[in-house]
């Protein structure tokens, strides 16, 4: 694993949701789950029918997420992407539901 430039915008953060935070709202399965490790949204991975973090990422330029659940322990960056090494580890909030 790498670092970037944009490691400088990792922050400690509290994970918005207990799950994907829209496909919770609209009642969607989700594959995985990433963390923005800039403001703390949870959204679903790539491979989730409605890849929320992807679309966070777009909707407000936060470069890099967490793979949150399971943890994964590695971090990513959509601006250069690029697999990055993580400083930490965020905790989950509590037990995360299962829908795939």
């Amino acid at each position: 694993m790498t670092s970037c430039i944009h490691s400088t915008t990792i922050n400690d953060v509290t994970p918005s949701a207990r799950g994907c935070e829209e496909c919770l709202k609209i009642g969607s399965p989700w594959l995985h789950l990433r963390l923005c490790r800039s403001c703390g949204h949870v959204g679903c991975c790539d491979q989730s029918p409605n890849r929320h973090a992807s679309s966070h990422f777009h909707a407000t330029r936060h470069p890099i997420i967490e793979g949150y659940d399971p943890p994964e322990g590695w971090g990513w960056c959509y601006v250069d992407e690029v697999e990055i090494a993580l400083p930490d580890q965020t905790q989950q909030r509590g037990p995360i539901p299962r829908y795939y």
